[in-house]
């Protein structure tokens, strides 16, 4: 079994790159919730340790490199080329990984690599069966499959991450500003449904779906005590999810991933269960997540006794909103999934404006981050599976 990663604050990545230090006010929200935090700097331990076989260290940082270039995050694209070029790539490889040019990879096998990771980051929907198996058909494994997947879509949260802390201190740094005038809800949007009801809208539902790996998953009978103990403590379900079966192909992985998930979706206080449930919709219907998306409207209506605003987030997330707060939610949502270099300071002010506060604001970044990274794994490792009719 492998060893517990221990959790420094001295060496959390996030921090030392945005410059966050205690006493300031975005690093005292943040570390509000420290589980999230500790998590997220586990993770990024668990997928860049040198001994994690299938993918060299090398290629998982030319990975990391070519996807926080294209994304883009400056400063992570920096720190990521300081990392590769330390582990020993070559610079031809790093070139690459620079230029956004995957045919010009050396080999067949980094150029799958690098052309799935543009799948993925550019636009997650097209991570189809097809694109996942021309990586076995490149020579590599289906653990590594794992870990490459797992690692494109924590980029993606990663990326996220840092750009709504960075923009959470731009604001700590200015003049405290009045509150604005909220915008209006669009009068034209009027969406609404009984409670319980089935909505279904440019192929999204809030029926229940199953979902299917298209690779092979884990069998628990011959699983491994960590890969047992991880399944146990990832989901109530999970030893009987293709997700958690497949995932757990590289169990270190899977553990500080779920960790994440649960400490940022469940945690007690902040932004309501409901919210941090709409947020994810909103991201799941602008990455084109079905499955995901009928997920977390159902759990909305569980939360919030009502389903009119997951119409209208079906129908069109650029409209959508019964209130104020929820279109500002729905605006902020939509940013940071499309254009997450685009956030910054007003961005945060029109949350403000809505009525949130820094530790609302944050577990909504939070919970819209961790559906780039969901929405990507469920997107480019199986398929829903609809009820029959």
């Amino acid at each position: 079994m492998a060893e517990p990663i221990v959790y420094n604050v001295t060496d959390d990545l996030v921090d030392r790159l945005i410059g966050l230090a205690p006493g300031a006010k975005t690093y005292e929200v943040r570390h509000f919730r420290e589980k999230v935090a500790a998590a997220t700097q586990g993770s990024y331990d668990a997928l860049f340790d040198p001994a994690l076989p299938g993918l060299s260290l090398a290629e998982r940082l030319l990975v990391a490199l070519y996807a926080t270039r294209i994304t883009p995050s400056p400063l992570l694209a920096a720190h990521y080329r300081k990392r590769v070029a330390e582990a020993g790539a070559t610079p031809a490889d790093i070139a690459v990984a620079e230029s956004g040019k995957p045919s010009d990879a050396a080999t067949p096998r980094l150029a799958a690599i690098l052309e799935f990771t543009r799948k993925l980051i550019e636009k997650p929907v097209e991570g189809d069966e097809a694109a996942l198996k021309t990586l076995p058909a490149a020579g590599v494994s289906t653990p590594a499959v794992v870990t490459l997947s797992q690692l494109v879509a924590f980029l993606s949260y990663q990326v996220r991450l840092v750009a709504g802390l960075e923009a959470m201190k731009a604001l700590e740094g200015q003049p405290e500003r009045a509150a604005g005038t909220p915008p209006a809800p669009f009068p034209a949007n009027t969406a609404a449904t009984a409670p319980g009801a089935v909505i279904k809208a440019h192929g999204f539902t809030n029926e229940s779906l199953e979902w299917k790996a298209w690779l092979d998953v884990v069998n628990v009978e011959t699983a491994t005590p960590e890969q047992v103990a991880v399944l146990e403590e990832s989901h109530p379900k999970a030893k009987v999810s293709d997700y958690y079966l497949f995932l757990v192909h590289q169990p270190e992985i899977l553990r500080q991933r779920s960790t994440a998930f649960n400490a940022i979706m469940y945690a007690p206080g902040g932004l309501s269960r409901a919210e941090r449930e709409l947020g994810s919709t909103y991201v799941s219907r602008i990455n084109g997540c079905v499955y995901c998306a009928s997920v977390h409207a159902q759990r909305f209506e569980q939360l919030a006794k009502r389903n009119e605003v997951i119409a209208q987030v079906f129908e069109d997330p650029a409209t959508a909103g019964t209130t104020a707060r929820e279109l500002a939610i729905g605006k902020f949502s939509i940013q940071i999934t499309e254009a997450p270099a685009s956030v910054n300071a007003d961005s945060i002010q029109a949350l403000k404006d809505a009525g949130l506060n820094e530790g609302e604001i944050l577990d909504l970044l939070h919970s819209d981050a961790i559906f780039a990274w969901a929405n990507r794994l469920m997107l480019n490792l199986g398929e829903p599976v609809f009820p029959k009719a």
